[in-house]
């Protein structure tokens, strides 16, 4: 007979039972069977079933021309002419129901950059727990490598599926009282990063019952940190434009039920994650300068702000005066002086202190490697306050950085992860219609004056006081001498 996990010899006897009419004859038979020592499966029962049939029959003389007759077994319907019985192997238990108590421990490891560990502590209580086995659930990503075993103790795994381990501890059972202590090694070279927790169940079973199973469950994760490479491009356009008094109104923009006339500007930014793994987030903080003075007005007007595909979102930003006019209390003196002086370059650099800069921050969703996000920031100027600026050329200078959530590491010596934009804002150097009229009456004032001073200097040093009619006679005097000379050489 053959069992699942074990070899027993089929037994056969044969017994010969003889029946005469009227009297019944009953034998009895002992049959001793051996189990071989290298038995496996200890929880089947053995079946024993028994047959009966009739033997062969030698038939008495036969009576005239009639043939022997031949007996026949006669058995009602729904009873079997064999009967079959089970019989169970006997296990050491002190309860009713052999319960056995499963109480499972365990922590993880990091022990390389490519294996995990997994400790654990199998503590059997109450009866001896026949069958064992300790299961793994894990992500596909992950891969079995070995088991260790502090003692000898007859643990085996085996790799059921991709996913799930089955580990046998101490089989064919596990005596009361004991504690088994192994481990496992996995390889997480292979992880993608889909996932932000790193999560392993295990699950002790055996074929005993038990009344608490709390204890034979772990949830044994820890969360993915991401090793990324991050890194942020952008551009602005127009990288400079013309401002002043004389560029044509319709360069620029102008809002409804306002004066000021804007220069429009868009600012991309592009956030990069560069690998190796997946980026689960990130903040993109992007600072612009917004007043030429610490106490000056709001430069800028922020129309929209979008991250591309709707993978994040912006703090939002509004200015309640976006068109303010400067009013000019200089004198025109002062602002001929300033037209005069108006050159030289003024740099607005965040970076610099005491400059008054606004910050746009955008949260970005998870970025597989080599995958980009685009920020897309379109805003306006106010014109109107660069023209009350001395400077010939303005230069803003727009700062952007990158910084991944706490689920994510930057790798060592990688990309940079800011830049800097820079756009310019170059004057006309066409000065305002009534600076002009007074640079053209100061210019003949100042004409007129210089004219009468040189005259007045003409005067003092006698250049209209000098005698033209004694010089005019003296010449005439010299010219009648050289004449009357002439005409006596000439006699004789």
């Amino acid at each position: 007979m053959t069992l699942a996990g074990c070899y027993m010899t089929l037994i056969s006897l044969r017994l010969n039972i003889f029946f005469l009419v009227g009297q019944i004859l009953c034998n009895s038979l002992v049959c001793l069977c051996s189990l071989q020592k290298d038995v496996k499966d200890v929880f089947t029962a053995i079946t024993f079933e028994v047959a009966y049939s009739l033997g062969k029959h030698e038939p008495g003389h036969p009576g005239g021309d009639l043939p022997a007759l031949t007996p026949v077994l006669r058995w009602r319907k729904g009873n079997k002419i064999a009967t079959r019985n089970e019989t169970w192997f006997e296990k050491n238990c002190l309860s009713d129901d052999c319960a056995a108590d499963l109480r499972l421990h365990g922590k993880m490891l990091l022990s390389g950059s490519e294996e995990r560990l997994f400790e654990h502590d199998h503590l059997q209580r109450w009866d001896d727990a026949y069958d064992t086995n300790i299961y793994f659930n894990f992500p596909k990503e992950v891969f079995y490598i070995n088991f260790w075993q502090k003692e000898e103790k007859g643990i085996s795994c085996i790799l059921v599926d991709l996913d799930f381990l089955k580990c046998s501890v101490g089989f064919p059972f596990m005596r009361a009282q004991t504690k088994y202590h192994f481990a496992v090694i996995f390889d997480t070279s292979q992880l993608t990063g889909e996932n932000d927790t790193l999560q392993f169940l295990v699950q002790a079973k055996s074929a005993n019952p038990e009344h608490k199973l709390s204890d034979n469950n772990l949830d044994l994760s820890i969360p993915l940190v991401h090793e990324t490479d991050t890194t942020i491009t952008g551009v602005v356009t127009p990288s400079s434009f013309v401002y002043g008094n004389s560029i044509d109104a319709s360069r620029f923009v102008q809002l409804e039920d306002m004066e000021c006339h804007f220069q429009p500007l868009n600012l991309t930014f592009q956030a990069i994650n560069k690998g190796p793994s997946r980026l689960p987030g990130s903040t993109v903080d992007i600072r612009i300068p917004n007043r030429l003075a610490g106490n000056g007005a709001d430069m800028f007007h922020i129309i929209e702000t979008q991250v591309a595909d709707g993978r994040g979102n912006c703090t939002p930003h509004r200015n309640p005066t976006p068109c303010t006019i400067p009013q000019d209390k200089e004198s025109i003196f002062h602002s001929i002086f300033a037209f005069f002086t108006k050159s030289g370059r003024k740099v607005l650099d965040c970076d610099r202190p005491g400059r008054a800069c606004m910050t746009i921050s955008c949260s970005l969703g998870p970025q597989l490697k080599e995958e980009a996000l685009s920020i897309d920031i379109k805003l306006l100027l106010n014109t109107e306050i660069l023209k009350r600026d001395s400077s010939s050329l303005i230069q803003f200078v727009t700062r952007g950085s990158v910084q991944v959530n706490d689920r994510a590491v930057e790798v060592p010596n990688g990309l940079p992860d800011d830049l800097s934009l820079v756009f310019e804002a170059l004057h006309s150097q066409e000065p305002r219609g009534y600076v002009v009229g007074w640079i053209i009456a100061i210019s003949l004032l100042v004409g007129i004056l210089i004219f009468l001073l040189l005259a007045v200097l003409l005067w003092k040093m006698g250049f209209f006081r000098r005698r033209y009619r004694e010089i005019i006679e003296a010449e005439k005097n010299r010219k009648d001498s050289d004449e009357s000379w002439d005409w006596m050489e000439k006699n004789h």
